[in-house]
């Protein structure tokens, strides 16, 4: 549970920081107010996909104990985290294009769909694991026992 404590708390200092950044950055490039670039959204995703997920995942845990299931939990947070990363990347990368008006190309989009495909990827793992986790009814024993 600590790990999932410690990826809350990276996800928050980054998505605070890329809040400022999209702020400053915008700022010193003299970037029109109220002009849309994906920078400003990346404080959000990272907020809430990043922080905020992953403290649901923490009371989860605490829960259903869904670390119980080694691989598919290990399998869960690398590639969930993967998604957000690389996603959180591809916005910023495009997002800093767009400001310094440079042509953006379709690698990028292309790269950002594949951290959205990461990001669908661990929520799939995420509910095959609660599934196995959460018991079928009152009173009910797990759907798997893990013995360990």
């Amino acid at each position: 549970m600590r790990k999932l404590i410690n990826i809350a708390f990276a996800y928050m200092l980054v998505g605070v920081a890329s809040g400022l950044f999209y702020r400053e950055f915008t700022k010193i490039n003299e970037f029109p107010e109220g002009g849309w670039t994906q920078l400003s959204v990346v404080h959000t995703h990272l907020l809430v996909l990043g922080f905020i997920v992953t403290l649901l995942v923490l009371l989860l845990e605490k829960a259903f104990n869904l670390s119980a299931h080694r691989k598919l939990y290990a399998w869960f947070l690398g590639i969930y985290n993967a998604g957000v990363i690389l996603t959180a990347g591809m916005q910023v990368t495009h997002g800093m294009l767009t400001v310094l008006g440079l042509e953006s190309s379709k690698m990028i989009s292309g790269i950002a769909g594949l951290g959205h495909m990461a990001l669908t990827a661990g929520m799939i793992l995420l509910f095959v694991m609660l599934r196995r986790s959460v018991p079928a009814g009152a009173g009910a024993e797990p759907v798997e026992k893990i013995t360990a």
